[in-house]
């Protein structure tokens, strides 16, 4: 996958950081705590209920394998296979592999991960018979448009393998998730986990939100779909506030071992708030409603306070950048692509603010 089109055009050179002390000081122990089977053990009190299954080797090298047609797993059913999304080869009259004699050839047999298929089964079946999955840091948000129900919902294991295998952020963990460490060694973790997350068809998006940590002191809370607006939320934003304030001091201060970190969470209707997931300080992570430069001078002024953003307004929506590179990766530097279309889409914002339309 190292040779895979989507990254391996875009070298360090092209990468645009926050500030360089952000990066260089970045440490594989830090973005190692962030892993779903590092922290979850921790947090399982405060989190939802989720059961992780070690990888084998040989299921990390089927999801790197790039080499040819999507082909699911052997034991998956043609019932299973999702006949409007992926074929398969064998029923393809069209499909014939040239050996090079002129004779066409079998194509591969298919791979087959029973031991790795009956556990996911079971946990399916233990979560209340649908899940979302991630592996050891990201989740496959930019395959779930070709799910059926465009979500990351999964009742099966041929639906964990082809959004897992339509991915292409997933490429950051298989590949990438220590490119931005100052004393980085590794290229990849020793081992691959796939957790299997309970599916709650109820949370509501706008109650999401991250929490940017810095030298163990919360100093910025944002809301997570930056997308939409929603009313509601602008009437309980200080009780959201204070019940994540009080949260972070009671249960993730003093259990999370970084200096630096962000991790998110969800508040419930009755206002408890769940762990959901942690990330590095810059790098990879989406600042959201932040830019690092505003959370590093609010640092810099030694303000005691907590910024914390949500959409006021339907001008001050975000667009949805999805791409299938980490952000860091982005080339955002002046004169860049990127560069020039969010200065326009600040413009714009800008401009709706201030029209008389917006009540300006």
């Amino acid at each position: 996958m190292e040779s895979s089109p989507v990254y391996t055009r875009l070298t360090p050179a092209t990468i645009k950081t926050s500030s360089s002390s952000t990066i260089s000081s970045m440490k594989e122990e830090e973005v190692n705590r962030c892993q779903i089977q590092e922290w979850y053990p921790k947090f399982k009190s405060v989190s939802i209920k989720t059961l992780i299954h070690e990888l084998p080797e040989s299921f990390v090298e089927y999801l790197l394998d790039d080499s040819g047609p999507f082909v699911l797993p052997a034991s998956v059913s043609n019932d299973d296979a999702l006949p409007n999304r992926i074929h398969n080869p064998y029923e393809e009259e069209d499909y014939q592999v040239s050996d090079g004699s002129g004779d066409e050839a079998e194509p591969s047999s298919p791979p087959s991960f029973p031991e790795l298929e009956l556990k996911i089964r079971e946990s399916i079946e233990s979560l209340g018979g649908a899940i979302f999955p991630k592996l050891n840091w990201s989740a496959p948000k930019d395959s779930s448009w070709i799910s059926t129900s465009g979500t990351l919902r999964c009742a099966s294991f041929s639906e964990i393998a082809l959004l897992l295998r339509s991915s292409d952020s997933l490429v950051h963990d298989l590949c990438h998730a220590y490119d931005s460490c100052g004393d980085r060694t590794l290229s990849r973790p020793q081992k691959f986990f796939l957790a299997l997350r309970k599916w709650y068809p109820s949370l509501r998006p706008e109650m999401e939100f991250r929490c940017f940590v810095w030298g163990q002191c919360l100093v910025g809370i944002s809301q997570r779909e930056v997308t939409t607006f929603y009313p509601a939320l602008c009437e309980k934003k200080d009780d959201v506030k204070a019940l994540i304030r009080e949260f972070f001091g009671n249960n993730v201060r003093q259990k999370f071992e970084s200096e630096n970190y962000t991790f998110d969470v969800y508040v419930t209707e009755d206002e408890r708030v769940k762990v959901l997931d942690f990330n590095p300080w810059g790098a990879f992570t989406l600042p959201l409603l932040f830019t690092w430069e505003e959370l590093e001078q609010n640092l810099r002024e030694e303000s005691d306070s907590v910024a914390f953003r949500i959409v006021e307004s339907q001008c001050a929506v975000r667009p949805g950048i999805k791409t299938a590179v980490p952000y860091d990766y982005l080339d955002t530097s002046e004169g860049s692509g990127w560069d020039q279309f969010l200065r326009n889409a600040d413009v714009e914002l800008h401009r709706q603010t201030r029209s008389p339309e917006a009540g300006a």
